[in-house]
């Protein structure tokens, strides 16, 4: 076999050549590709053709590949369920130099497992999960698109041995045992993807790559804010609640959330800074097992709006204010109490406090059981 090298221009690539290739992907070939990290052999998602780049490769059989997807629009046809950080990732990170692997419930096993033909199902699920990448490379990205099956991308390099960035190093290894070569020139980062698996108990970094350690952590980080006027009777009984059952909901302890990924603030609109929450405050949450003993009051701002992924809050009159402040966060904010607005309980006595931590219970549980984590 001799193998067939192309040059394209990254940016205006000849759709006939990627049209080209793409056939020769559907038919069972092999065909090398550029994209933002490595280059990588596209391979057909089918017993014989992925034998066939195993043995290229010299991988084992066991090993699973990535799938390779043009946008990540279509990561919901893998996918049915996900979770609030997964759904940051994809927002913030794809198309990019990201994998990501998504862990699926039984039933979503079994719902993924009646939507393919069974040799596709079996190659792309393993352990009940699925590695999805988008890459960022406008050659990779037509050719995925104009593929009409699932494709995986490996990078192009044998097993142990560093990925190639170019295309001299992908003839290096393969020069005469696959088809075609697109060459795009040399790869943007020349290194790997940073690997990521999200579940319920937040993002476990795999491999970081090209994008290092605290970015994935920033990324993928979800922050719930929730808002009243002094913040020091009722966003602070929500913050305190809204921990104890996500933390319950997730199986942690509460003082585990931040470090694997959640975020819980509260802020006041009338910009009081400093002041601890109210006594009955403090006794009202105690009952219901949240300590917020430790919390000081802090002023609303449109850039704790902007960074947060969800905003409660107390009242329409506080909603109002908040978009005042921020107007792009009309569909993240809500009121914590659905059409119903939460009395301040400031000045009153123990007994409305406890009836306001009721009603704050009640709403923080509902909107926690709407939570896909």
């Amino acid at each position: 076999m001799q193998t067939e090298v192309v040059k394209l221009d990254p940016e205006k690539p000849d759709l006939a050549v990627i049209k080209q290739a793409s056939e020769l992907i559907a038919a069972g070939g092999l065909v090398a590709i550029p994209t933002e990290t490595v280059y990588g052999i596209a391979c057909r998602v089918e017993s014989a053709s992925l034998t066939k780049l195993n043995r290229l490769k010299g991988r084992s059989p066991e090993k699973y590949y990535t799938l390779h997807l043009h946008s990540k629009d279509e990561i919901k046809n893998y996918v049915p369920a996900i979770g609030l950080q997964g759904q940051k990732l994809i927002k913030n990170a794809l198309p990019g130099p990201l994998t990501i692997v998504f862990g699926l419930t039984p039933q979503d096993i079994e719902k993924q497992r009646n939507s393919f033909p069974k040799d596709v199902f079996e190659n792309l699920y393993k352990d009940s999960s699925i590695g999805i990448r988008c890459p960022d490379h406008p050659v990779a990205s037509k050719l995925l698109q104009l593929t009409p099956c699932p494709v995986v991308v490996p990078s192009a390099n044998l097993t142990g041995k560093p990925p190639a960035v170019k295309t001299d190093e992908v003839l290096a290894c393969f020069s005469g045992q696959i088809e075609l070569v697109l060459d795009a020139g040399e790869c943007k980062y020349k290194t790997g993807s940073s690997v990521v698996k999200v579940g319920k108990k937040g993002v476990e970094i795999i491999r970081v790559g090209a994008y290092p350690q605290k970015s994935l952590e920033y990324l993928s980080q979800i922050k719930f804010l929730f808002v009243c006027t002094g913040n020091t009777c009722r966003s602070p009984i929500a913050k305190g609640l809204f921990g104890k059952y996500l933390a319950e909901k997730i199986g942690c302890r509460i003082d585990q959330l931040e470090k694997i990924g959640y975020k819980i603030l509260s802020a006041g609109t009338s910009g009081i800074i400093g002041m601890p929450a109210s006594a009955e405050a403090v006794t009202a949450c105690a009952a219901r097992g949240s300590y917020i003993t430790a919390h000081r009051s802090t002023a609303l701002t449109k850039l704790l709006i902007d960074q947060a992924d969800c905003v409660y809050a107390m009242s329409n009159a506080h909603r109002q204010q908040i978009l005042a402040l921020s107007p792009g966060a009309a569909d993240k904010c809500f009121l914590l109490a659905e059409n119903v607005d939460i009395p301040d309980p400031i000045g009153q006595p123990q007994e409305v406090y406890d009836r306001c931590a009721d009603l704050i219970e009640k709403a923080v549980k509902k909107r926690i059981s709407e939570l896909k984590i």
